[in-house]
């Protein structure tokens, strides 16, 4: 059976993006998380994506990679990125583009049944209103969160009016790097 894996940035007080709409684009990851993108980073975000070959995507996750990586080719990093098949979870999307199907039905259901399929990891992006559903089923097998050592001030919280009852975390690994990241890697109990 295939793992579904969760990334996602964090920052030390618990921002995980920007509490839209606002003007608090300070709390978007890719304002406070940019100055710590260095090899490190590079590097283990790509031992994600060699370790998966399908991504599961939130519709607002979904629309920022989409607009960000979609026009990008040439490095292998952004050829891999826009090659792999993409699942998006949205409520409101219609269509979609860049290598991606929309999720039809049952979200915990048409996830549980793409990895029964053969394959290697899903890796699924950032944490958001998806997240309820696959917690909610206990269909993530690992957490990966990327501590920034940044304290934002305001944003959206990681899980933040989630509505699950309490899950319990088994602390799997850790990785530092010299930026000051520090990935946590949880498992469920």
């Amino acid at each position: 059976m295939r793992k579904l894996i969760e990334s996602t940035f964090v920052s030390l007080d618990g921002i995980i993006d920007d509490t839209r709409p606002s003007t608090a684009s300070r709390a978007e990851p890719q304002h406070w998380g940019q100055p710590y993108w260095d090899a490190d980073h590079a590097g283990y975000a790509e031992k994600l994506m060699n370790s998966a070959d399908a991504l599961l995507l939130g519709r607002v996750t979904y629309q920022g990679f989409a607009e960000a990586w979609s026009s990008r080719a040439g490095d292998p990093g952004a050829d891999a990125m826009n090659a792999m098949p993409k699942y998006v979870a949205s409520r409101t999307l219609t269509e979609t583009t860049w290598n991606a199907s929309l999720i039809k039905g049952d979200v915990a259901e048409e996830v549980a049944r793409l990895k029964e399929q053969p394959g290697r990891n899903i890796l699924k992006w950032g944490t958001g209103e998806l997240d309820r559903t696959l917690v909610q089923h206990g269909l993530v097998d690992e957490f990966h969160f990327w501590y920034f050592p940044v304290v934002v001030g305001a944003g959206k919280h990681l899980f933040e009016g989630a509505g699950f009852d309490t899950t319990h975390l088994r602390l799997a690994d850790v990785d530092r790097f010299d930026s000051g990241i520090v990935v946590h890697v949880y498992v469920p109990k």
